[in-house]
Order: C-alpha cells, then structure tokens, then sequence
C-alpha cells in the first residue's frame, strides 16, 4: 500500500475519515459480522446395534422361557408380555427385542403358559385359555408338525402357527398367503389377541406338534 492511499481527499488518515471509510472494511459504524456457531448433529453419531434389533424398555411383568442360543451362538430368551392392542410373543436378547419369529424349546412353551398365571399378567380368562390349549391331549392317529389359528391380514389370508423344528424346538409366527407367492413366514414378534394363541396352541397339540 503506497503512503498516499492512508490519506483520503480529506487529508485524513482513510480509516479515520466517516466519508471515504463509509461503506468499506475500514468502516468502524458497520457491525462485525458473527461467526457462525460449528452446526452440530441433534443425535450425535449413531452407534449400529446388531441386525434385527430394536432397543425397548420393559414397562410391565412378562413371562419368559430360556436362556436359548440361537444358530450364531448368541443367548436369548422368549418373554410373552400383554402390550397395548394384544399380546406379544417375542425374542429378547441383551435387554433387547429381536425382529425374529420366536423360537423356543417345547418345554419352555408349558413353562411360558404356566408362569403367564402365576404373575398374573393375563386376565383371568386368557390365561386360563391358554393353560387348558397346551394340557390339550394329541388326538388318535396326530401326527401333524403343526397347528394354527387362521385370520385376515387386510385383504390376505394369515395364520398364527406353532409348528415343530426339530426333536426339540418349537416357532410361534404368523405366516401370511400372498397371492400367487404361497404362504410366507413373518420374521418378527408375534402380537395378536391371547385367543388367537390358544387356538393355535390346541391345535399343534391335538395334531401332536407339541409332544417329542
């Protein structure tokens, strides 16, 4: 900058001069503009739980079966809780809820319906319900790997199945008949009114699904 620029017309230091300053980075009257605040994320970095998982907090009494462990060796447990619309029958797994059909052992099913009455948390004529569809005995000549309780989703035909895997382990999961697909297994909780559980559970015991 050459000495004649700090000088205005005026014979004033540029700066200094309210007539030649006005308007440009040398003008005092005009406000500093604000640094602008680093815009930070409302929820920070979210951390990624495993697949299949949705955090909950357990809010009321629920009975459970287990500890399992699933195909990938993880521990879960089956907890059957009633929740605002119905009751829901669920994997759970390091306090968490997992988008899985539940999968528990046949034993575990007695156990789940047993502990259903001692906590009290059906009403009276749901757990009872319950309690006589699993002391239902199989019926001459059961054989069947299944029993379900058939119902409408939308315009589609769903059933509520409690089916035998193995020697051992049972699945309790809605499947629903898409058109021109065949039926299709839900893989997730199962929430449905206490009835529709005790209709499918008579229906795997009459057909002999229950007994090893």
């Amino acid at each position: 900058m050459s000495v004649n620029s700090l000088f205005c017309r005026h014979n004033r230091f540029t700066a200094d001069c309210p007539i030649c300053s006005k308007g440009t980075v040398l003008d005092s009257s005009k406000p500093a503009p604000r640094p602008r605040a680093p815009r930070q994320s409302s929820g920070g970095k979210r951390s990624r739980g495993a697949p299949g998982v949705v955090s909950r907090v357990v809010t009321g009494p629920y009975a459970s079966a287990g500890p399992y462990e699933d195909e990938a060796g993880d521990t879960y447990e089956v907890r059957l809780e009633r929740v605002p619309g119905g009751v829901r029958l669920a994997e759970w797994a390091a306090g968490q809820i997992r988008r899985r059909a539940p999968v528990l052992e046949a034993s575990g099913l007695a156990e789940l319906v047993a502990m259903v009455s001692e906590r009290d948390i059906l009403p009276t004529t749901d757990a009872e319900q319950l309690t006589e569809a699993a002391c239902t005995p199989p019926e001459d000549g059961a054989g069947s790997a299944h029993g379900a309780s058939g119902g409408r989703s939308g315009d589609m035909q769903e059933e509520l199945r409690v089916e035998r895997l193995d020697d051992d382990r049972l699945r309790i999961a809605r499947w629903i008949l898409r058109p021109r697909a065949g039926w299709e297994l839900q893989e997730a909780p199962v929430m449905l009114p206490a009835a529709r559980y005790a209709e499918a559970i008579r229906a795997a015991a009459a057909a002999g699904a229950l007994s090893a």
